[in-house]
């Protein structure tokens, strides 16, 4: 295919469109990822999530600049809210970035969650196989910032980095927020506030609370403590910091063989996205189309039937076999 080739050829125009389309599920897109498929699995992927305000689109910037001082190419997956009129971005995180556009070694595209739960939009999955194929070295995927519900993030790293602030009030109720518990690597940004010692030590805490089980790898997730961005010295020294421990996760999970794993599970994810996308959502959609939606809601209110009825009626009725 011609957009193949273009695509590995590190075609902006033809990468963006084709993520453009993915987002706006056009079949065609489908047809092309078919293809780009069997290329992919070379790219590091990063994640990096945390809450709204926590600095993610700063610490991406400074990572950017970090990777390709050691020669590496960075693609950027920023992952915004959706506009309630366009359904694109609303945020635009690819304005902060700017200093990057002239630099055809990194490739930064924002993505609008539509919808989608746990912080990321649906399309992030197949975006970061388009900029694995453009020949990525690095992609970094930021989350869009919306709290406990970040987890998904996990399903697409190698690498997920949990960004928090001090001085927010909420530290005890983050360390109980699922989100804590993806992270392999724990950043304190903003590091020159107040209370960024108290935070690391609730950190430290948590770490030593968790069952032993949780470091059976032999990773125990380090704590790194990033400076004001407005001082160019010292969150120059933290961002080398944190790219090298970066590297070190990276290392340790290939040589634990724990690289497959997180393959394995990003495979899952993926197949269960597209079993959705081919067999649920066209269902839903005629279901919609047709009206009958909501009669099935209806018969609901009245409680004249129940929800797992209503659909092995529609698995036996679209399937021929009940689930």
């Amino acid at each position: 295919m011609e957009k193949v080739k273009k695509i590995k050829a590190g075609d902006v125009r033809t990468a963006s469109r084709l993520i453009r389309n993915l987002e706006d599920g056009v079949k065609e897109a489908r047809s092309t990822i078919k293809h780009l498929f069997p290329l992919t699995g070379k790219a590091q992927v990063v994640g990096i999530t945390g809450s709204p305000g926590a600095g993610k689109s700063t610490l991406v910037d400074g990572l950017v600049e970090q990777f390709r001082k050691r020669g590496k190419t960075v693609g950027v997956l920023a992952v915004d809210p959706t506009s309630p009129f366009t359904g694109g971005a609303i945020l635009g995180d690819r304005i902060r970035m700017q200093r990057h556009a002239e630099d055809s070694g990194v490739f930064v595209r924002s993505l609008a969650t539509r919808g989608a739960l746990g912080g990321l939009a649906k399309a992030v999955g197949d975006a970061i196989h388009v900029m694995d194929v453009m020949g990525m070295d690095v992609i970094l995927v930021e989350t869009v910032g919306t709290g406990q519900q970040e987890v998904d993030i996990i399903n697409h790293s190698h690498t997920v980095l949990v960004v928090l602030i001090p001085g927010m009030g909420d530290e005890i109720q983050a360390i109980k927020a699922g989100i804590m518990e993806i992270a392999d690597v724990f950043v304190i940004n903003k590091a020159d506030r107040e209370g960024s010692s108290k935070l690391r030590r609730e950190i430290m805490a948590m770490l030593d609370m968790a069952p032993p089980e949780t470091f059976a790898s032999g990773w125990r997730p380090p704590i790194v403590r990033v400076e004001n961005a407005f001082e160019p010295d010292s969150f120059g020294k933290s961002m080398e910091e944190l790219t090298d421990t970066i590297a070190k996760h990276h290392e340790h999970l290939v040589a634990k063989d724990l690289l497959g794993s997180r393959i394995r599970r990003k495979a899952a994810v993926e197949l269960h996205e597209a079993i959705r996308s081919c067999v649920l959502e066209p269902i839903l959609n005629h279901l919609v189309a047709e009206g009958e939606i909501e009669g099935m809601i209806q018969k609901l209110m009245d409680k004249k039937t129940d929800p797992y009825t209503l659909a092995e009626e529609v698995a036996r009725r679209f399937l021929k076999e009940g689930v």
